[in-house]
């Protein structure tokens, strides 16, 4: 297990990235596995993932560069 990075990951309950939006534009959230975050494209937001629970708070979250992809 230690040799397989991705196992060490903790992953986000399908369900609840279904009924997860964003706190601040109510938009659809996009999960991002590599980085643990969940982005908010229309509020150009990254909140982190931290032990397998999205920390939903604007104050917590990393603003996105709008240059890269």
């Amino acid at each position: 297990m230690a040799d397989n990075p991705q196992a060490a990951r903790p992953t986000v309950d399908p369900k609840l990235l279904e009924i997860l939006v964003c706190p601040l534009t109510k938009a659809p959230l996009r999960y991002d596995a590599e980085r643990q975050e969940l982005i908010s494209e229309q509020a150009k937001l990254a909140y982190p993932i931290r032990d397998g629970i999205p920390i939903m708070l604007v104050d917590e979250a990393r603003q996105i560069d709008e240059t890269v992809p």
